[in-house]
């Protein structure tokens, strides 16, 4: 059993998974819209509500924040391997490659923006990485649990092994002379992006195929990982949507 934290991810698991939710603990003082509806939905999909006080709600939560809602619910099955990820691909793969995010917040909004854009998995190492802590599931509001996370032991041998699955990787560096805009996007494609400040490690970036820029066109240098993994998936898609 986890505990999920936070009103969107409660409530995207009940409207994806009801029957692995089983008891949602609410704040016994809340008694707002937000709250009035959760529990309808809960009532509907006959799943238990308990009100709570905070303390127990910060407890479960164990230190996250969790806006007053907590959710026991069972892990769902999610690929493990890249193999079982690609298995059954109605179109091309669309990957993000993480190299050593260490933020739970950026990796949470990378899952977030990967699952907005399609993307059929997050790929990181499992060293150097955060990993998918309650913190990193919260800011990913449902997203942890649509798209796989997939910790590899060595990331420059996997990318490998995704090359000659006939994948391209290209990597995000701000001080490549291509940009993105530029960039060969349309078919099996994985976007390699770096941890916040460092960016890619030199062996991840002798993996990758190509490396592109993302134009900056004001004051700052550089955008945050979970921003610039937005910016690429979703060129990549607007790509294939042509």
């Amino acid at each position: 059993m986890k505990n999920l934290t936070g009103f969107h991810a409660v409530t995207s698991r009940l409207r994806q998974r009801p029957e692995t939710v089983h008891e949602i603990y609410i704040d016994a003082e809340r008694k707002d819209a937000r709250v009035k509806d959760l529990r309808e939905l809960a009532k509907r999909l006959n799943v238990r509500v308990i009100s709570v006080d905070m303390k127990r709600l910060d407890g479960m939560a164990g230190g996250v924040r969790h806006q007053g809602v907590v959710a026991q619910a069972e892990p769902l099955d999610m690929p493990r391997f890249i193999e079982d990820a690609l298995e059954g691909l109605e179109e091309p793969p669309l990957l993000l490659i993480l190299d050593g995010v260490q933020d739970p917040h950026n990796l949470g909004a990378c899952l977030r923006v990967a699952d907005g854009a399609g993307a059929h998995a997050v790929i990181a190492p499992k060293d150097r990485s955060v990993g998918l802590t309650t913190a990193a599931i919260k800011v990913a509001s449902g997203a942890a649990e649509s798209v796989p996370y997939i910790v590899v032991t060595n990331l420059a041998r996997t990318m490998r092994d995704l090359k000659e699955r006939g994948i391209w990787l290209i990597g995000a560096d701000d001080s490549a002379p291509q940009s993105l805009y530029q960039a060969k996007l349309d078919g099996p494609l994985g976007l390699v992006l770096g941890a916040e400040g460092e960016g890619l490690r030199r062996l991840t970036k002798e993996s990758c195929d190509s490396l592109v820029s993302i134009p900056m066109l004001g004051a700052v240098a550089s955008l945050n990982v979970s921003v610039a993994s937005g910016i690429c998936l979703y060129e990549a898609r607007r790509r294939r949507m042509k």
